[in-house]
């Protein structure tokens, strides 16, 4: 039987325990996805940490999933989970890639020199709403603004009530500003664009050199990737930091919830609108486009939360006919291999 205290450690919270019953207690273990990699899985049980290989059979598997093992390190099934980061894949193929699960905390990074854009901001805060996980904003490389507190002010007006942190990556005093975030037990997740500083700041959280780094474009201050992989990781205090490689694309999918709760300023006031099918461009009786003229909204956010409402749409309508083709698909291929085998075996 496993050991409570080393599962805690992992990340095992009451969500999932209440998933098991008894003679699954008595019988499986319950194992955390650190790592995935193209032909296997690399799971800890807190008293062991091994890789068992992907099958067809696996259930769609990322990074901070829990699975239930038997005695012979076979998966049961994967629990349900608490958190799910996804996004539609990069690419003309209209797919779903998991980014992370399980996550409690995410932080945003974004480095002031020429990463620093509030529509990508708002981009990664609905992904977290939709993934409902703590998001927490952290503009990195402050140490070489003078005017780092100006950009602070401009993400913490798209909501008072969000964490905002600036500061030098680097830094081990400043970067002790996110501890409250990393109690023992938290799993946290790096989200930004390449060179942003993710790599940097999880080397200070953990104070050693786990990911390597690398400067960015000197022509136009672009990042170059140097996380490929996702890892989970133990810092010293008992969190677990899930580094990411950066993303320059993330096309949001089934995201309607996430957006709206980004935009809860929008959303109030759409709900003042004259007619309930109001689309916010020259209606009259318009709350949105009057707050846009009053000045009271910025005109840049609500063209992003109409793009990013778009997006999202089209993406989750794509998917969808994308996973009912596949399903027909396999019905049909099911049906043809029953007909060999009829005639293979006889009735």
């Amino acid at each position: 039987m496993t050991n409570h205290t080393q599962l805690a450690n992992l990340g095992w919270q009451p969500f999932f325990q209440q998933q098991l019953c008894l003679s699954e207690w008595e019988t499986t273990v319950p194992a955390r996805v650190t790592e995935r990699h193209r032909s296997c899985l690399q799971l800890a049980t807190g008293q062991e940490t091994f890789q068992i290989p992907i099958i067809p059979s696996l259930p769609d598997v990322t990074v901070g999933d829990w699975l239930l093992l038997d005695s012979d390190q076979r998966v049961q099934r994967r629990l349900d989970r608490k958190t799910l980061f996804k996004r539609r894949a990069a690419g003309p193929e209209a797919r779903e890639q998991l980014i992370a699960a399980n996550v409690d905390v995410a932080l945003v990074v974004c480095a002031l020199q020429g990463d620093f854009n509030l529509n990508r901001i708002e981009r990664y805060l609905s992904l977290c709403h939709e993934a409902g996980a703590e998001p927490v904003v952290v503009l990195s490389k402050a140490d070489q603004f003078q005017q780092s507190e100006d950009f602070r002010s401009q993400v913490q007006g798209l909501d008072p009530l969000l964490s905002v942190q600036c500061l030098d990556t680097r830094e081990p005093e400043q970067v002790q500003a996110l501890l409250p975030w990393c109690g023992a037990g938290t799993t946290v997740v790096m989200l930004g664009s390449s060179g942003a500083g993710k790599s940097t700041l999880t080397n200070t959280l953990m104070n050693a050199q786990c990911q390597r780094t690398g400067s960015v474009r000197a022509g136009d201050a672009r990042g170059r990737h140097t996380t490929t992989r996702r890892s989970l990781l133990e810092m010293p205090g008992g969190a677990l930091v899930l580094d990411t490689p950066g993303m320059r694309e993330l096309q949001l999918t089934d995201c309607a919830q996430g957006v709206a709760s980004t935009f809860e300023d929008i959303e109030a006031l759409a709900a003042q609108c004259r007619f309930p099918d109001c689309q916010h461009q020259q209606e009259p009786g318009c709350a949105v486009t009057g707050a846009v003229a009053a000045g009271t909204l910025d005109a840049r956010r609500l063209a992003n939360y109409q793009k990013l409402v778009r997006e999202q749409a089209h993406n989750t309508a794509t998917l969808a006919q994308r996973r009912a083709q596949d399903r027909q698909l396999t019905r049909k291929y099911r049906d043809v291999q029953q007909v060999r085998n009829r005639q293979r075996y006889g009735d």
